[in-house]
This record gives structure tokens, sequence and C-alpha cells, in this order.
């Protein structure tokens, strides 16, 4: 798992350059404004409904010893609660909206990466890459959701919460690795065979997903670049997994 987890972060280090060398960065202008836009409206909601949301839960305590500090504890639970569901929220819409125009940057990786200009997988249409991306991403976020708030109860466990914390930062981190590599995946492989692969490679998809998630921290610059830099490590990462599956499979073959 930490291996894989390397794997994924690893694939930084050269993203930026090749954005460049293959003049990628006109695929990514619809999708920075996509980004753009879905952050100013969810960090806009979720500033509105943090105080509403830690009231909520104050409500919950109904002695008067302690009510005081659980009123603030419960006003931080309510500001961390909105601003975990708004990041699940931002990052499953603009990778669903964004699919029709990362599928050709992954595709444009992958044959530098292969030396193959013209593959031979799965072809698929704008609105078949666009349908694929809400769906993948439909079913994420629900999952997610449901991950998230048992993890976000436990917060109110002292030391516990230390806990969940990491574990909450590792799964919204899973899920972006999740979208960014599908990108890749979908010319390669259907819906479920998708998903099934990803799983065998969850520390790759965690690896990619805790920069895109340490890049949402960087105001403005970071909801610009998250999609440029995750969308082409990803790629970069799944790439290489392909290869490698491949390899081993034909190695398998010429054994038998």
């Amino acid at each position: 798992m930490v291996k894989n987890i390397l794997i994924g972060l690893k694939a930084y280090a050269n993203s930026f350059t090749l954005i460049s060398e293959l003049k990628l960065w006109k695929f990514f202008f619809i999708p920075i404004i996509i980004s753009i836009i879905t952050a100013a409206l969810i960090g806009i909601s979720a500033y509105g409904f943090s105080d509403n949301v830690g009231g909520f839960i104050a409500k919950i305590w109904f002695w008067d010893w302690g009510k005081e500090t659980f009123t603030s504890i419960a006003t931080v639970i309510g500001a961390i609660a909105v601003l975990a569901i708004g990041l699940i929220l931002y990052k499953h819409i603009i990778m669903a909206l964004s699919a029709p125009f990362m599928s050709p940057v992954s595709e444009k990786i992958e044959a530098h990466l292969t030396g193959v200009e013209n593959h031979s997988h799965r072809n698929t249409t704008f609105q078949g890459q666009l349908w694929r991306g809400i769906r993948i991403n439909i079913r994420n976020l629900g999952k997610e959701l449901l991950f998230t708030i048992p993890l976000l109860l436990l917060k109110f466990i002292p030391i516990v919460n230390i806990f969940s914390t990491i574990l909450l930062f590792s799964l919204q981190a899973y899920y972006a690795g999740f979208g960014n590599m599908d990108y890749t995946l979908e010319r390669h492989f259907k819906y479920r065979e998708s998903i099934q692969f990803i799983r065998k490679n969850k520390g790759v998809a965690i690896g990619n997903g805790i920069v895109f998630m340490l890049f949402l921290l960087i105001p403005v610059v970071g909801v610009i670049l998250v999609l440029p830099l995750s969308v082409t490590a990803a790629s970069i990462s799944t790439v290489n997994l392909l290869k490698n599956e491949t390899s081993t499979t034909n190695t398998l073959k010429n054994a038998i």
C-alpha cells in the first residue's frame, strides 16, 4: 500500500513539464472555469451554513452545565462537517463535468508514454465520456458520504477524533484519485472493470488524491492548478500500471 501511495505521489514530479511539452494547457481552460465557479458557489454556501449546522448540533445538549463548551465544540465540528461535505461535492462535480475534456488529455499522455498514437481501445464519444463521468462520480459521491458521516460523528470522541481526521482525509484522497484515474481507464475498461482495477491499485489512487486535496488548501491557485496537475499525474501512473499489467500477462502467457 505504502509503495503504491508513493507511486501516486511521485507521478506529480513531471506533471508540469509534461503539460508544457505536450501543449496541453488549452484543454484545461473550460475545466478550470468549471472549477473556479464550483469552488466559489460551494465556498459561499459553506460559509452561510456552518453556523446553522453548529447551532443545530448544539441543540442535542439538553443540560445547562457544559452548554457553552459543547456549543463551541459543536460550532467547530459543524464548520468541519460543512467543509468536508463541500469538498466532496466540489470534487465530484468538477470531475464529472470535466470528463469529456480530460479524456483527450489522458489520451495524449498515453500516446506519448507508449509511443502508440492511434490506440485500439474502446472508442467513446463526448456524450459517452460525460455520462460515464457523471455515473462514476454519483456512485463515488454516495459511497463517500456513507463513510464520511460516521467519521464526522467520531469527532465528538477525544483522541479518536485525531484518527477520524486522518481517515476522513484518506477517504477524500482515494475518491479524488479514483476519478482522476478513470479518465485513462475509460478507454481500456468498462464501468465495473474500471472499479475493480482501482480497488486493486487503491494506494496509487490515494497517493494521487493526497496532492489533489492539499492543492485545495491553497487559495485561488489551488482550484486553478488542481485538475491539470492531478489529472496529468494520474494519467502517468495509470498508464504505467496498465503497461506493467500487460507485461505481466504476456509473461504468463509465454510461460504457459
